[in-house]
């Protein structure tokens, strides 16, 4: 535990920016575990919404910096094939 008054309160600082990260990470999993599995259940017209969703998701946490611009590029990309897999 630190002793110092300025330690003391980057743990505080560091504790909620820690959370915050978490909320925002776990929102956009959920995003796209929800557009996944309304492709396996071959539900394309909700997929397409979920897919908006999720891609939305995905920009805020890169916004955010929660991840990497090239990694929501990657996630959106491979969310895109699967919805256009599941259109054709």
């Amino acid at each position: 535990m630190p002793n110092i008054k300025s330690a003391k309160k980057r743990v505080k600082v560091i504790e909620k920016k820690t959370l915050r990260n978490n909320m925002i990470k776990s929102s956009y999993k959920t995003a796209v575990r929800k557009f996944e599995e309304a492709i396996e259940a071959g539900n394309v017209e909700e997929a397409k919404k979920l897919f908006s969703e999720a891609t939305k998701k995905i920009d805020q946490a890169c916004t955010k910096g929660i991840i990497v611009k090239n990694t929501a590029a990657r996630k959106k990309s491979s969310l895109s094939k699967k919805l256009n897999a599941a259109m054709a």
